[in-house]
């Protein structure tokens, strides 16, 4: 036994671990209180960043500490020369890589790097750009360093050609690489297809086939994809407007939300409709015509809509046909698009159960032609749903979307305000705000659970068909002013207070509630008499 390391035990090892534990916890507290009472009596000294120092080389993500720090540089550059406070700088600038070597991720030294960098009378960006180098080769998903390299480039002007030779070297090493996929979508200088931004766009769609090709199941690349094959901003605009002299009111549709403020006129605001109530006898003598003009001062625009005399309504809107508000993709690239769905339709014949291909497909068809492709549009989502049943959910929301956005340029086209969707598998209700102007919707035997608070800006309703659902809310119906008819036979209306909603609806005088939990209640009858007293033809 002799000359043998005497091994201690895990119980002795384990006590001096706690003390040395407590050791440097009782030093950290100490310097900590010493931090905090010279930052309380404002002493702004080298003492105080040596403390501070100590304290953030072992716990670099405590932001008052850097607040403090950022404080006594501030002070220490008013005293100095301008030699010194390029030393001091790049003293920090040092130290601060000895935190991110403690945590590569540390927000607060991702941050006050960012502002030493910047007030640096003298900054080394080709360091600065070396450092980046160095953490991304760590780790190349660092999204701190990616976007502490955007600061660099931007403030030093590295050419755009030479952050793209770099993400390329990132990119061909990793095709997963998202984060230099993201990065890419910032470099790229498109400048809305001018000739340099087109012969890049070519260059970026072989790039990427090359990536989807190589891995098709590599979402990176597919994400990218959908980016560079992305529609421009849509023109915010005024779409709608409706007059109604027997409601005295006019209902405002926009292409997003609104601000509204009036100390004369009472507003209803529901996304992103606005309601107008004007003041009584302002617009109900039919003899006379008025003209209405809603001003959009914040985007400086203007819609204007005549009353004309003899009419009890009138509108003026934009189609959806026109504002081709339902392509998630350029369609000014239409040849572009023509082109890519070829290479897509590549792909699915060697991969044809990939499910990114599938959706991105998908969108190609509805930027070029969503009624004409609906058919192989609904062919695909029944693929995707075998593929990848885990968001079936999604795929079905999604699908209930575009079959809503084919039914309302079917619907502009036949110049009608019959909205029919019925027997579609709908999951889902969106675009409400383009039906402002349908007195009929038929949404029977589908899939919806409830009719959502976006139904209320269908304020020309005059019949609601939706039987034969599963439908156990109707919060949308509150307030619609010419509903006359509902049907909801076959649903999960359960309690009374499901049906408030419609007791909002004043011109309300048939309701058909067969096949509801409701029913089975007792004194259905009685009660519904109460709550409903306009209905006349009532059917449980």
């Amino acid at each position: 036994m002799h000359g043998r390391v005497k091994l201690k035990s895990t119980a002795q090892q384990e006590e001096e671990k706690r003390k040395e534990r407590e050791k440097k916890l009782k030093i950290y507290v100490t310097a900590r209180d010493a931090v905090f009472a010279k930052r309380k009596n404002g002493m702004l000294d080298d003492e105080a960043l040596l403390l501070t120092q100590q304290l953030l080389s072992s716990n670099p993500d405590v932001a008052t500490l850097w607040n403090y720090r950022r404080e006594i540089l501030l002070h220490l550059e008013t005293i100095r020369e301008e030699v010194d406070v390029q030393k001091m700088y790049e003293d920090e600038l040092s130290f601060l890589e000895s935190c991110l070597k403690v945590n590569p991720k540390s927000y607060g030294s991702w941050h006050h790097r960012g502002w030493v960098s910047a007030r640096l009378p003298r900054p080394d960006w080709t360091r600065e750009l070396g450092l980046c180098d160095r953490c991304l080769s760590l780790d190349d998903r660092n999204f701190h360093c990616w976007d502490y390299r955007r600061m660099v480039v931007k403030m030093s002007g590295v050419p755009v050609d030479q952050e793209l030779q770099f993400t390329d070297r990132l990119i061909g090493s990793n095709f997963s690489n998202y984060s230099s996929w993201h990065y890419r979508n910032a470099c790229v200088p498109f400048n809305n297809m001018k000739p340099l931004g087109v012969i890049l766009a070519f260059s970026e769609y072989e790039l990427v086939q090359n990536a989807f090709f190589t891995d098709p199941n590599d979402q990176s690349a597919w994400f990218y994809y959908r980016w560079l094959l992305g529609r421009a901003e849509r023109e915010e605009m005024i779409s709608c407007v409706f007059v109604s002299r027997e409601e005295e009111r006019v209902a405002v549709a926009f292409s997003r939300p609104v601000n509204v403020s009036t100390a004369t006129t009472t507003f209803v605001i529901l996304w992103p409709l606005v309601i107008c109530e004007l003041p009584p006898g302002t617009i109900s003598d039919i003899t006379n015509e008025h003209n209405l003009t809603v001003h959009w001062t914040e985007k400086h625009t203007h819609r204007d809509c005549a009353l004309y005399t003899g009419r009890s309504v009138s509108w003026c809107r934009d189609s959806a046909t026109d504002q081709e508000l339902f392509s998630e993709l350029s369609v000014e690239k239409t040849s572009v698009l023509q082109s890519e769905l070829q290479s897509c339709n590549q792909l699915l014949e060697l991969e044809p159960q990939n499910k990114w291909c599938l959706l991105t497909i998908i969108l190609l068809m509805r930027a070029l032609d969503p009624l004409g492709y609906e058919r192989e549009t609904l062919s695909h989502f029944q693929t995707l749903k075998e593929v990848d049943p885990m968001r079936g959910a999604y795929y079905g929301d999604l699908c209930s979307k575009f079959m809503i956005e084919n039914t309302i340029l079917k619907m502009e086209y036949a110049e009608v305000r019959v909205f029919s969707l019925s027997d579609k598998n709908l999951t889902t209700l969106c675009h409400l705000d383009q039906l402002l102007l349908v007195t009929h919707i038929n949404l029977s035997s589908n899939q919806l659970l409830r009719l959502p608070p976006q139904f209320a800006m269908l304020q020309c309703l005059e019949v609601l068909e939706a039987d034969n659902n599963a439908i156990e809310n109707l919060e949308g119906l509150y307030h619609l002013p010419k509903l006359e008819d509902v049907s909801l036979k076959n649903n999960k209306l359960s309690r009374l207070s499901d049906l408030q909603p419609l007791a909002s609806c004043p011109k309300l005088t048939r309701l058909d509630l067969r096949r509801n939990p409701v029913t089975q209640l007792v004194n259905i009858e009685s009660e519904l008499a109460e709550l409903l007293p306009s209905v006349t033809d009532l059917l449980l």
